[in-house]
């Protein structure tokens, strides 16, 4: 029926490169912007003296309103720090309201640009990288952004003060150093390739922000309810409750004008308006009190964009050819026994029906996830490579032999195939995990029932987990869905407090250092971790790890791939869909940039690249009336 929204952060939508390229860009404004750029494997797309990204209108006019809808799953939120583990934060905020050293390219593998830094260096031996801050560089209150201001931004997200996923995210360096005024230079634990783009993606924010009036400060883990004092392009405008919020662009940013800059964040204002459901999220669209509107369901895309609105030219449905795909499945939480045994996940999976799903209730817009890096050029195919296979060989005795085999295909319901056929295979598998059916139940050697609890926040994922839960039914399981508010369904996932749930790993384009925070045996037992499904594994870790070393493209897509056949193959979650297009409605009062690009979010991507027509350009209701 749906696809779960992105919940994961913003940065991790583009992952950490593998390799380090410096190519020296010329400023695009004055000599004093002479800049640095990392990018992985050769050099960087955009050459020296470049004034802004292909997928960006640098002349689009920058002036205008957009009122969105809730951002992400959230229908409320109650805090102004997006790097807290507690509390929800502000829709969008962190993107809005904090840049980062570097910028982060939308069409290539891998690669950054100047922001707040405006030179890098990078040591001949990788273990460190210097940064110089741009001079020009302010944040909102005017302050100047120094060395200073950028170690007390690192210094506390990786400090117990923020969310673990910073920590994480920012393991790799040891710790930063103030060289002078202007220059921070960040020693790394060990020399990996991706080391100095993951410290280009740091955002940063004032000391200030957590300082009272009379000169005390606020601990950061209670600093929810300040504005920020920003380094982005926006500033809070008003909040009117807990659902609704308003940001205006800053009119002093510095940075509007910067190359990685130009064409981007074109609207004056933003309003995010949190809807309680669904259903009256479309149909304020619908009633033109939205602007923009990204749909998720297939049913809903299929039926529901209709109606006068539509009829008269004023809105318009959008499909947009989409980058890699998320992996998005119902995942098991293997610190519950009942899913230790890999026979017993591989049983849950089979009865998963997604060819009945795909004709009866999606309208045939979704396909088949067979991969952790779906549409990639990491995602595993065929049989396993020589250096596939290199890489495998010393877990062998550890890993299903399947590993070694072709690459898994999914269970089809399709004929010859079916769901009966399927039951039936799952029933064998589990009487070999020593799980049997008896008195109307299917009970281990303990007679101990099996009863899972999948846990889940979003309405209408109902009508995908139910025909699952009937069919685990019919192996004697007690299934049921719990449907919980988000910030309940939040806590739980960070106290790893579920039996199964509905998650997705947002696609990267290069596979890094989000693979030990979403696989590693360390990240399994940290509370707040992306370790959902608590694997804890040595082959798993030594392949991220061989993941984060590879030094050319073909060892790093021999290592994910190898890491993908394991993944696959121990069924940590039942693979569930995706769609190849973002579904996007919006007013035809906007409009957005001609070049699509290559890895984005759809919210992210109409936020931060669309724009308003000009009135000169919008269509007149007249012509939208001629036109239908």
């Amino acid at each position: 029926m749906r696809l779960k929204k992105l919940r994961l952060l913003r940065c991790s939508l583009v992952a950490p490169a593998l390799a380090v390229a410096i190519g020296t860009l010329a400023a695009a404004q004055t000599p004093a912007l002479a800049a640095t750029a990392l990018a992985q494997y050769d050099q960087p797309k955009y050459p020296p003296g470049f004034t802004h990204f292909d997928y960006a209108d640098h002349d689009a006019p920058a002036n205008g309103t957009l009122i969105f809808q809730n951002y992400n799953q959230f229908t409320s939120y109650d805090s102004l720090n997006p790097f807290l583990v507690r509390g929800t934060a502000a829709p969008d905020i962190q993107n809005l309201m904090f840049d980062t050293l570097m910028q982060r390219s939308w069409d290539e593998l891998a690669s950054e640009y100047p922001l707040i830094a405006d030179n890098v260096e990078v040591a001949p031996d990788q273990a460190s990288a210097t940064f110089h801050i741009n001079p020009a560089a302010r944040f909102s209150n005017g302050d100047p952004i120094t060395a200073a201001d950028v170690k007390y931004s690192f210094d506390t997200l990786t400090s117990p003060q923020a969310s673990p996923l910073f920590n994480a995210q920012f393991s790799v360096i040891k710790r930063a150093v103030v060289v002078d005024r202007q220059t921070i230079r960040f020693e790394f634990r060990r020399a990996e390739r991706d080391a100095p783009l993951i410290a280009g993606d740091l955002p940063v924010f004032s000391p200030k922000w957590a300082r009272r009036a009379d000169g005390t400060t606020i601990p950061f883990d209670q600093l929810s309810n300040v504005p920020p004092i920003a380094s982005g392009a926006y500033l809070i405008d008003g909040r009117k409750n807990d659902k609704q919020i308003a940001y205006r662009r800053n009119p002093d940013y510095w940075a509007a004008n910067l190359p990685t800059r130009r064409g981007m964040y074109r609207f004056e204002h933003i309003t995010f308006k949190l809807y309680v459901d669904l259903y009256t999220q479309l149909e304020a669209f619908k009633a033109g009190d939205d602007d923009i509107h990204v749909e998720y369901s297939a049913t809903q895309w299929a039926r529901k964009y209709v109606g006068k609105n539509f009829r008269n030219g004023m809105l318009r449905k959008g499909d947009f050819a989409d980058g890699p795909a998320q992996m998005q499945g119902m995942l098991f939480n293997l610190r519950k026994p009942m899913f230790e045994d890999v026979r017993v996940r591989h049983a849950l999976s089979l009865a998963f029906d997604y060819d009945w799903m795909n004709r009866m209730m999606f309208y045939g817009q979704y396909v088949r996830l067979h991969s952790y890096f779906e549409q990639s050029p990491f995602q595993a195919t065929g049989t396993p490579g020589d250096k596939e296979l290199q890489l495998l060989a010393p877990y062998r005795a550890s890993l299903p032999s399947a590993v070694f085999g072709p690459m898994l295909e999914q269970p089809g319901t399709l004929p010859p195939d079916s769901l009966r056929g399927n039951l039936r295979e799952a029933r064998d598998l589990l009487a070999q995990a020593g799980w049997h059916y008896r008195d109307g139940a299917l009970r281990n050697a303990q007679d101990e029932p099996m009863t899972i609890e999948i846990l889940d926040d979003q309405p209408g994922m109902d009508r995908v987990i139910l025909p699952y839960t009937q069919a685990l039914a019919t192996l004697g399981i007690n299934a049921h869905l719990r449907e919980i508010d988000s910030a309940l369904y939040q806590k739980r996932l960070d106290n790893f407090e579920y039996d199964m749930t509905t998650w997705l790993y947002s696609p990267v384009t290069i596979p890094g250092a989000e693979l030990e925070r979403r696989f590693g045996t360390a990240a399994a037992s940290q509370v707040g971790s992306e370790n959902y499904p608590g694997v804890r594994s040595k082959a798993v870790d030594a392949l991220v790890a061989a993941v984060q070393a590879a030094n050319t493209l073909d060892d790093l897509e021999a290592a994910t791939r190898a890491l993908d056949r394991v993944l696959m193959n121990e069924y940590y979650l039942v693979p569930e869909y995706y769609a190849p297009n973002a579904r996007i409605a919006y007013k035809t009062t906007f409009a957005y940039p001609k070049t699509i690009p290559v890895t984005y979010g759809a919210e992210d991507w109409t936020i931060d690249y669309w724009y308003r027509k000009p009135a000169s350009a919008q269509p007149t209701p007249a012509a939208q009336a001629s036109a239908h």
